[in-house]
């Protein structure tokens, strides 16, 4: 369904990612893991078009997409949610899932959309005329996940949606994401977590310095000893780069 071949990608001088190469397919959890700094934001950076390759190319459904605008990305159904949620804190929770549906043609399917949200994070229904910074961090995580699903992806991805929040709210937002993808969401997840996200993908790839260096079902990784010793033995939480 997506898929990177030998993606180089710089910022300035700086190389970010050197020769990625991974597939996603249509109804998998993908974990894209690494530590601070491996690249992993910037993957997703370039799969939505907010970067661009500097070699290699993107192709969704068998189609490039590296030369596309980030608009025209999301109507095609790749959609993030961000590190960090970036929601409009002075609108409600409601209008912030409404600027999920501004390249939607498919108007009339929106009211159907919002009952999903609804669905999976009743607490948005709940806090919905209520500003989103005065949200919690898990409510506000919640509400950068429902914004993503206005949009109505093929694609979903999720970049750290576990950061900054209680294991409670984490251990919930993992339900959720594996409930979405058991709806026939396809999600490609970058997180920190390489436990939690080992334990709810399918497969995995694991990013250093730019490069991938492991890769294969989830299970697997998870009884490697390389990974093991390098990824599930805890270590501080932060961004990636």
């Amino acid at each position: 369904m997506l898929r990177l071949s030998e993606v180089d990608v710089s910022y300035g001088m700086v190389g970010a990612l050197r020769h990625v190469s991974m597939d996603v397919r249509e109804g998998e959890i993908v974990a894209l893991l690494g530590a601070n700094g491996a690249g992993k934001t910037t993957t997703l950076r370039a799969i939505s078009g907010v970067v661009r390759p500097a070699s290699g190319s993107i192709e969704f459904e068998g189609a490039p997409i590296d030369g596309l605008s980030p608009e025209r990305i999301v109507s095609l159904g790749i959609v993030q949610a961000p590190e960090g949620r970036q929601v409009f804190p002075e609108l409600s929770a409601k209008e912030n899932l409404l600027i999920g549906t501004y390249s939607r043609r498919d108007r009339a399917r929106i009211p159907q959309d919002f009952a999903r949200v609804y669905e999976h994070f009743p607490v948005l229904k709940e806090r919905e005329t209520q500003p989103a910074g005065t949200l919690s961090g898990g409510e506000q995580q919640m509400l950068a996940i429902g914004r993503a699903l206005m949009a109505s992806p093929k694609v979903l991805l999720l970049d750290e949606p576990s950061l900054g929040l209680a294991p409670m709210v984490t251990r919930q937002i993992f339900q959720i994401i594996k409930a979405l993808n058991a709806e026939g969401t396809t999600i490609l997840l970058v997180e920190q977590n390489a436990r939690l996200a080992l334990a709810a993908s399918d497969r995995a790839y694991i990013l250093e310095t730019g490069s991938v260096v492991l890769s294969g079902p989830s299970d697997e990784l998870l009884e490697s000893e390389e990974v093991k010793r390098s990824y599930l033995g805890g270590g501080a939480r932060g961004r990636g780069a």
